[in-house]
Parts: structure tokens; C-alpha cells; sequence
């Protein structure tokens, strides 16, 4: 099979790893990709973003599965546009993107289709969303209805950090037909990263995960894309896995049947646990940035066939099988992110990171010079590391990162503290 993977980031890296493990795999091209990729795929200067320069690229190479990383493309239609062209594409439509493209629509959704989720209201009015939040006080949830790379949700513990919230994440839209926020109750709990398979009818859990969102230790500082995880989620038991599968996932491909959209892909499911069950926070139509960094090392079975599976409607009725290891990745990432990051410094060490056969470091904004990696984004890299457990994987992680010299980056030392904490495995 050829195969060509969109992206650029540490996704796209760990999934190009996983699909090169396939006994099926022909040609494997990553677009645009990074550093890391190219050491084992065929790196091409396609825009993700260029719908039809993909379909192209497609049918000249004689592609048979598509896999799209980001969920920029999703939402535009690439799937639609591939399908039309007659070339397999793993990841939903144009409408059932909107699941993640517009969060309004996605709490509508959830409404009507009887999966639980907070309460919520959307806005357009910055004065009647202000006017919302003092009448329901302290703390509460603003986010941006659209796409805002992981960084349009903010948990306001006051009336001031509310009301500055709104006027941004409006202002951010300001002129568009789109402008809209969403202002939902704030959930207490634990939060997960719950991943399933779907082929538009079927779908099966395919595993969870932890993220960090804040960027600084102790969950501290703006959201960013990302800073960290780790899998499994221990407290996704098995009951409470069969129980997302029924009350959200389930409910979830029935309802974008009904609507015509069936879902095909993989869907990402941000949950709170409480004591009262799973409730959505929020829904992605792919693979999570970091949370694929952990699942996907982890994964026992063959990638590639579950992939084009969901491309084609033709899952399987038995669950992929994963390692009993956990999974933990740090993430590098340049000063000044999640604002403007310093790009340019230069990284050394990353082979010596390497050294131990657990750990993996996954290219995320990085570019090369003459054999020599420089920064090029504002999550940098991302370093994996496998161990019996999570407090295991942690350890060689950290060992693994104290072996990269570069100054100018930094990274959370706490990333996996919950699941240290519980000492589960």
C-alpha cells in the first residue's frame, strides 16, 4: 500500500513510524513533514491545506490511503475531495468535522442526541455573554467556537479573567460570519483523553490517554497545545470504557448517521470523570498532539489495516490489542511559546536521547541545516519513553531529555504526576 501522511508536527512523526512498522506498507510520504519523519518516510512539500494540489499528488503517486493529521484539512473537506477523486482517506467529511470545527455545534449535538455534557450557552453579544457569567458566577468555561489549535479554552476563576476572555476570543473572530463563544458550567473531575475507531456504523476504544494543557508545572499558566502525557489512563477501568462507548461514542455515530454524516475516522473524546460518569468536554475528528505520541507506541497490532478499515467501513469486531507498558512523553518547546515562539536555536543531543532503546524523541517544529536540527515551531519535540510503569516511563524520559543541550527550550519536570501518584500499575 502507498500511503501519505498530512502533516508536520509529532503526530504525523509517531504515525509515520507506526504505518513504516506494516508488512503492507509500499511507498510511505509524509506532507510536509519534519526531520524526524524523513528518517523514515518520503518527505514532499504539499500543503495540507491545498485541497486540490493533494488530490493531485494522490492520483500521480498512485496513493491508496490517505491519513490527515490535523484537523485544519478535516474541516475544509479534503476527505470529500479525496472520496470524489476515488482515493481512500482516513478521517471524516466537511460535516462531520464540524464535531470539532465549531463547538457550539458540537454542544448542540450533544444535546440533542442525549450525550452528557456540561450546560452550556452561545454567544455572539460580548455584553450578553457577560451578563451570563455574573449571573452564573465563578469559576466558568469560555472557549472559541472554532478551531484555535488548543489554546481558545479559558477556565476563568474570576469575573475579570471571564469578561477578558470574552472580549479576546471574540475579537480573535472580530469581521467573520463565525464569531461566536461558548460559555459552559465548569466541570470538577479527572480529565481524559478517550480515542475509538469509527467506520460510520461501528467504532471500537482504541486506547486512553492524559494530557497536560497548561504550560506550566504544577497545571499552571495559559493552555497550550499541549505539554505532555501519558497512557493508559488508569482510571479508565474497563467498565468505565464499555460505559463511553455506550453513552458517548455510541450515541455519537448513530446521531451523524442520522444526519447523513457518517463518521469515519478516528474520534477523540475529552472527557471529565466524576463520580457521576464520563461527561464531554469536547470532541476532536483525530489523533491527539500528544496523546498519539503514547497510544500509538503502545499499540500491539498492525496500524495499517485498522486505518484503511475505518476508510472503508469495514471494522473489524475484535478491539486491537495494546502492551501492558506505559507510555510518557515530555515535550520540548521553544521560549516563549504558547505566544510567539524564538525560532532558530539549534538542537543537540537528540541521538544521545535516543540511546536507550525505550525512548523515541518525535519531531514536532524542527527543521535541518546541513545534518544540523534547528527549532522551527513552538512545541519542538516531543520524547517517549516506555517502562512497566508509569512512574517508570517518567524516569527514563527525563533521563533521556537531561541528554538534549538545548538552552533556549524548556519543558514541564511534572508531566505524569497523577498517574505517579496513584502508583496503579
Amino acid at each position: 500500500m502507498n500511503v501519505l501522511i498530512l502533516g508536520s508536527g509529532a503526530r504525523e512523526h509517531a504515525l509515520a513510524q507506526a504505518c513504516a512498522k506494516s508488512p503492507l506498507i509500499g511507498n510511505l510520504f509524509v506532507a510536509p513533514g519534519n526531520p524526524g519523519c524523513a528518517t523514515i518516510a518520503q518527505t514532499v512539500s504539499v500543503n495540507p491545506n491545498d485541497n486540490a494540489r493533494v488530490v493531485a499528488f494522490c492520483l500521480a503517486e498512485s496513493i491508496d490511503l490517505v491519513v490527515v493529521g490535523p484537523e485544519g484539512p478535516l474541516v475544509s473537506g479534503l476527505a470529500d475531495d479525496l472520496m470524489a477523486a476515488g482515493v481512500s482517506c482516513f478521517g471524516p467529511t466537511k460535516e462531520a468535522a464540524k464535531l470539532e470545527g465549531s463547538k457550539g455545534y458540537a454542544k448542540d449535538f450533544c444535546r440533542e442526541f442525549g450525550i452528557p455534557t456540561a450546560a452550556y450557552r452561545r454567544f455572539r453579544d460580548p455584553n450578553e455573554a457577560k451578563a451570563h457569567v455574573h449571573k452564573h458566577g465563578v469559576p466558568i468555561v469560555v472557549k472559541a467556537d472554532g478551531l484555535a489549535g488548543g489554546k481558545g479554552v479559558v477556565v476563568a476563576m474570576t469575573l475579570e479573567e471571564a469578561e477578558a476572555a470574552v472580549d479576546a476570543l471574540l475579537s480573535a473572530t472580530a469581521g467573520s460570519d463565525e464569531r461566536a463563544i461558548v460559555v459552559e458550567e465548569f466541570l470538577e473531575g479527572e480529565e481524559v483523553s478517550f480515542f475509538a475507531l469509527c467506520d460510520g456504523v461501528n467504532a471500537m476504544p482504541f486506547g486512553s490517554a492524559q494530557d497536560h494543557k497548561r504550560v506550566g508545572e504544577g497545571d499552571t499558566g495559559p493552555n497550550t497545545g499541549g505539554m505532555g502525557a501519558f497512557s493508559p489512563a488508569a482510571i479508565m477501568t474497563p467498565e468505565l470504557t464499555q460505559r463511553t462507548m455506550r453513552e458517548v461514542i455510541a450515541p455519537t455515530l448513530r446521531g451523524m448517521k442520522e444526519r447523513g454524516s457518517p463518521f469515519r475516522g478516528v474520534l477523540f473524546a475529552g472527557l471529565m470523570i466524576s463520580p457521576h460518569g464520563p461527561t464531554v468536554i469536547e470532541f476532536n475528528v483525530r489523533f491527539g498532539d500528544p496523546e498519539a505520541e503514547v497510544i500509538l507506541p503502545r499499540l500491539k497490532d498492525d496500524l495499517l489495516p485498522l486505518l484503511l478499515a475505518c476508510a472503508s467501513g469495514t471494522l473489524p469486531s475484535h478491539t486491537p490489542r495494546f502492551y501492558s507498558d506505559a507510555a510518557l512523553t515530555v515535550v520540548m518547546a521553544a521560549r516563549g511559546y504558547p505566544g510567539e515562539p524564538v525560532r532558530g536555536s539549534r538542537i543537540r543531543g537528540i541521538e544521545d536521547a535516543e540511546a536507550d532503546p525505550g525512548v523515541v524523541v518525535f519531531h514536532g517544529g524542527t527543521r535541518e541545516v546541513d545534518g544540523a536540527i534547528f527549532a522551527d515551531g513552538g512545541r519542538v519535540l516531543a520524547i517517549t519513553a516506555i517502562g512497566n510503569n508509569v512512574a517508570e516511563a517518567q524516569r527514563r524520559a527525563y533521563e533521556a531529555i537531561d541528554r538534549i543541550k538545548w538552552p533556549e527550550g524548556f519543558f514541564r519536570r511534572d508531566i505524569g504526576w497523577r498517574g505517579v501518584g496513584r502508583r496503579e500499575e
